[in-house]
């Protein structure tokens, strides 16, 4: 018994260190999560871009 709960508390510590480690999925996902920032500022300013173009055309806020 005391095997079994010696080779717990060792498996629970080692496993609590390799979760604090970033790996090839954290790094992944970043760079997913920057890509569609990137994405999402590109539509803010192709709709700020659009939205220009209005109000030059009616000369009123669109």
């Amino acid at each position: 018994m005391k095997y079994f709960y010696s080779l717990f508390i060792i498996l629970t510590l080692a496993i609590g260190v390799v979760g604090c480690e970033e790996g090839p999925a954290e790094e992944a996902g970043e760079k997913i999560d920057r890509a569609l920032d990137d994405a999402g500022d590109a539509v803010k300013d192709a709709g700020n871009a659009v939205e220009d173009a209005c109000e030059d055309v009616t000369g009123e806020n669109c």
